[in-house]
């Protein structure tokens, strides 16, 4: 059989690309995206490397954004996550990508999803189909088109760009309907294997189980590739995530939450220390408020996920969380400086104290910036059940 094409965009938004498609363009039924996907990408790939697709290898490189006509009134466009498994033939929609998050806006303008704005700045009001949450975005806008060249430098990414700012809104809850989806700001798990650990569980943007980096006998300075190699590393943080899972209401089991590697996501943090980076700079412990080492789609991520940074600015908000305890003489209010393995990532949390105690999160706002790096057709074969159905 011939390839099949689709009409496709390929871009950065923040430290991550993504194939990025219209809604209008993939089958009606959402249960058959999946192969086209898996297919566009080159999954699964035993050797890690999705030579065969537009995947990167990696989880970061390995996403795809949909983008259509808004289903709710208060919003300009619907925008549904995919993340595309490397190794095994899984498309997970469970949770939202913060960094791809920047490129919907600027997708939905230069596409006319949405109309041209008059001003020097376009508002696009972004509808996550997977948390069911709204993401507000504003950027500026050259010749009715969204600007691209700017002075904004987000460490990961090389070179400037046009700052996007991101606000997502009510961001608490978005898969377990509660900020703390124990109630508590930390809770004990018992580990086989590693005895009782105590973790913060938090579901703000996506959810995430952060664990000081010394109770791992770790220092959080760690970079990826050295947590790759450490097998026993992994499989602790796996543990504590899949029971992090199973309490936090996401999984019913154990078993059932390793199937689904996307959420929660799992972190080390740390107090801030001089820490190395990819690069080889290396931070001081000046340049942060907390420092962060976090595990994505099994995989240690090369900088931090833009929702589990979100995730932490709440998480360093709720008093007596791993987070908050970690945090740097003074940095309990204002904005959050987050050291991670490329460096430093701003971050805001507008939170609101509870009478009854507790917070609640406003608003959490972070700037990226993204860029459309390439646009026709994905050709892609076509999924073998689809090839046998037609022969």
């Amino acid at each position: 059989m011939p390839q099949r094409r689709l009409r496709a965009t390929f871009m950065r938004g923040g430290t991550s690309n993504a194939l990025v498609l219209h809604r209008a363009d993939l089958p009606e039924d959402q249960a058959e995206w999946g192969a086209i996907f898996l297919a566009a990408m080159g999954s699964p790939d035993p050797n890690g490397r999705q030579l065969d697709g537009m995947g990167g290898g990696v989880s970061s490189l390995s996403k795809v954004c949909v983008v259509g006509p808004s289903s709710r009134p208060d919003a300009d466009v619907d925008y549904t996550f995919a993340q595309v498994s490397v190794g095994t033939a899984v498309v997970d929609y469970s949770a939202n990508c913060g960094n791809m998050s920047s490129a919907i806006g600027p997708f939905a303008v230069d596409e006319g999803l949405v109309p041209a704005p008059c001003g020097p700045e376009a508002v696009v009001r972004i509808h996550n189909t997977n948390t069911r949450k709204i993401i507000v975005a504003r950027f500026p806008v050259d010749g009715g088109m969204a600007a691209v060249d700017g002075d904004l430098v987000l460490d990961g990414v090389a070179g400037g760009g046009a700052p996007i700012r991101l606000e997502f809104q009510d961001p608490g809850g978005a898969r377990t309907g509660h900020l703390l989806p124990t109630g508590n700001a930390v809770d004990w798990v018992d580990i086989p294997g590693l005895g009782t650990v105590e973790i913060s569980m938090v579901d703000a943007a996506n959810p995430c189980v952060y664990v000081a980096a010394a109770s791992m006998g770790l220092t959080g300075t760690e970079l990826p590739p050295d947590m790759e190699q450490d097998t026993t590393l992994m499989a602790r943080l796996e543990a504590i995530r899949c029971h992090a899972s199973v309490a936090m209401g996401l999984a019913p089991s154990l078993d059932a939450a390793a199937g689904v590697l996307s959420v929660p996501k799992v972190a080390m943090v740390a107090a801030p220390t001089d820490a190395p980076t990819l690069s080889s700079r290396r931070l001081a412990a000046d340049d942060m408020d907390i420092l962060i080492r976090m595990v994505s789609i099994g995989q240690p991520h090369r900088a931090v996920p833009l929702t589990g940074a979100l995730c932490l600015a709440a998480a360093c908000r709720v008093p007596g969380s791993v987070a908050w305890r970690l945090l740097a003489a003074g940095a309990h209010v204002g904005k959050l400086r987050i050291g991670h393995p490329s460096g430093v990532v701003l971050v805001d949390a507008d939170v609101e104290t509870l009478p009854a105690g507790g917070v609640s999160v406003r608003q959490a706002v972070v700037y990226r910036t993204a860029r459309r790096m390439f646009q026709g057709e994905v050709l892609y074969r076509a999924p073998t059940a689809m090839r046998l159905a037609a022969e």
